[in-house]
């Protein structure tokens, strides 16, 4: 197995058991254990558990911004709730590390990790804006977009972990509740942005 192989069945087998825990509780031996390799071998390829945390992490936010990076060509639903499908497909694959990078006060956030988030977050407002076709958005609606995607994300925390709504409705709730914003946004907004 070539080095980078390595590292990625490390990250991989971290990534697994995030599936059924919160990562701060993942140790280096339940790791050296679900990849079957020495704990040595971990360390030659990361030098603490919290390196290997923080690149599965890398890993999820990687995966959330390829999520948004191919869209489906069309009008601007129809690629915004591609995407949103995309982030929805991506959270749920990497329900706990999802989780974890996003819930407050968890221990393994870092000022990377931070800036990981804050990554996938403007990645969603620039799609959007180009869906919209909007080059120069006013602050009320750079505004609206944000908050948008703090509404996306404190849904899919929610059901990431209650599962009360079908997954099959979940990206087109989200994609008609940015419709209501950008509606209401477009009644209060003087800038002239939306005509």
């Amino acid at each position: 197995m070539t080095p980078q192989a390595r590292r990625d069945d490390l990250i991989r087998a971290a990534l697994d058991l995030f599936g059924s825990r919160a990562p701060e509780l993942v140790t280096v031996d339940d790791i050296v254990a679900r990849a079957e390799v020495s704990r040595p071998l971990f360390y030659r390829y990361f030098p603490s558990l919290r390196e290997l945390q923080e690149q599965a992490l890398r890993t999820v936010t990687d995966g959330l911004i390829d999520g948004l990076a191919g869209l489906e060509e069309g009008p601007p639903e129809v690629r915004l709730r591609a995407a949103v499908r995309g982030l929805v497909d991506v959270a749920d694959h990497y329900r706990a590390g999802y989780i974890a990078l996003l819930r407050s006060g968890s221990v393994i956030a870092t000022s990377d990790t931070d800036a990981a988030i804050d990554e996938v977050r403007n990645r969603a407002v620039a799609l959007i804006l180009d869906a919209l076709g909007v080059e120069n958005p006013s602050p009320l609606l750079s505004l609206t977009l944000r908050c948008w995607t703090a509404v996306v994300e404190g849904a899919l925390l929610s059901w990431l972990q209650e599962r009360s709504v079908a997954r099959e409705d979940l990206d087109g709730w989200l994609v008609d509740q940015l419709t209501a914003m950008l509606r209401t946004t477009a009644a209060h907004d003087r800038s002239g942005t939306f005509t």
